[in-house]
């Protein structure tokens, strides 16, 4: 993903037209604008292995695929978090930067969900080649990191939206942080096992369902705002339209924790409460995913206009990675609830978008990193300001 837009009292630089025409004229292999942006990629990769694990389909090599897409994951996780510890060492006054960049500052919500996503794969996948003891300690530790960073930002992002930064449209980069506890509930679950019985279960799991009511009403308080924008002022610039694909994240990720609720609650909370989670899971689930295929349609038509128009590839296209792939995990949920082969159908569908469009943004990327366009400075127009990502086409 891009950053969305510079500050309002700032004009907005033209994009380069090539790979390689950074400011310096050629293309670059500094840190210096490696944005949390990037995590976006660490999220939209472990997801098509985790959500091509739970395809209610039989496909024979499919686990063994998704748990390489795993650790192709994990090392794209170390990597990057290498890398962006460096940016903060060697370029200290970019990185500030980024937390007062209105369009930036909410990707930090990408690391809390690049260290969940990836620590749910390892329990899920990671336990065939590491072994389930390892597996459970690498989630415990990325889970508890990537919550606590999560929940740092869902409160540090909207305050500094509030206090520091100008912005003069909504957004649906502002989802970014709020999202983030989502899948901490998603995820949290898949640890219950591995707890103490009794209360340690207990306190885990109303622990993720306070975290699913944390997201899902600061997502309410902010969908309306994005939709809003769309309708009042039009459609985004191109570069940001796949964007709109954000939205799915909420709605998808809120459906697959529901769902996980569902599978856990019994044996851990008394009952009423253990059945209520599954009536709760189809409930609201299937309403909710819903309305996520409505948005579906209309992102989707959003991108073919812009396609049109001349969209090139941008970061923001790993927009459609990871949204759509929390809707395949949120229908493979509802397709155990109700057993209705619709459910279980959609998710094949889903599936099939999701790595499509995982393989065209990863490919895309790679090219954009063999040439240096993506990490070179943006070019510069007289007077205007560096903004924190690049562009290429």
């Amino acid at each position: 993903m891009a950053s969305l837009a510079l500050p309002r009292s700032h004009p907005r630089p033209e994009p380069r037209t090539g790979p390689g025409s950074g400011a310096g004229g050629g293309p670059s292999r500094s840190v210096r604008h490696l944005g949390p942006n990037w995590y976006a990629a660490v999220m939209g990769t472990s997801v098509v292995g985790t959500a091509g694990a739970a395809l209610p389909v039989s496909v024979p090599g499919l686990r063994t695929v998704c748990t390489g897409v795993w650790a192709l994951s994990l090392a794209m996780l170390l990597t990057l978090l290498t890398a962006r510890a460096a940016h903060w060492h060697r370029h200290r006054d970019q990185a500030r930067a980024h937390l007062l960049d209105p369009a930036v500052a909410p990707f930090y919500g990408c690391l809390s969900m690049a260290l969940l996503a990836v620590g749910g794969g390892t329990l899920t996948l990671g336990r065939d080649w590491i072994g389930l003891p390892a597996a459970v300690a690498a989630d415990a530790v990325l889970f508890t990191a990537g919550t606590a960073i999560g929940l740092a930002a869902a409160v540090a992002v909207p305050y500094l939206m509030v206090v520091r930064h100008r912005i003069d449209q909504a957004s649906p980069v502002w989802l970014l942080p709020v999202v983030a506890p989502m899948v901490s509930a998603a995820v949290g679950p898949l640890l219950l096992p591995h707890l103490p019985e009794g209360q340690p279960r207990q306190t885990l799991l109303l622990a993720c369902y306070a975290m699913f009511g944390i997201s899902l009403l600061a997502t309410l308080v902010m969908l309306p705002l994005v939709f809003g924008r769309l309708v009042l002022d039009g459609p985004l610039p191109l570069a940001l339209t796949p964007t709109l694909f954000l939205v799915l994240g909420p709605l998808g990720q809120s459906t697959t924790a529901a769902n996980a609720f569902a599978d856990s609650a019994a044996g851990v909370l008394p009952e009423p409460y253990a059945h209520g989670f599954g009536a709760f899971a189809v409930l609201y689930g299937v309403p909710v995913m819903g309305f996520a295929l409505l948005w579906l349609a209309l992102a989707g038509a959003m991108v073919v206009r812009a396609r049109r128009a001349g969209m090139g590839f941008a970061m923001t296209w790993w927009a459609f990675t990871f949204p759509v792939g929390t809707c395949v995990t949120g229908a493979e949920g509802l397709a155990r609830h109700t057993g209705l082969d619709a459910f279980r159908w959609l998710s094949v569908a889903l599936y099939a978008l999701l790595a499509a469009a995982w393989l065209v943004a990863g490919a895309r990327t790679a090219r954009g990193l063999l040439s240096g366009a993506l990490l070179a400075g943006p070019a510069r127009a007289p007077g205007a300001p560096v903004p924190a990502t690049a562009r290429t086409r």
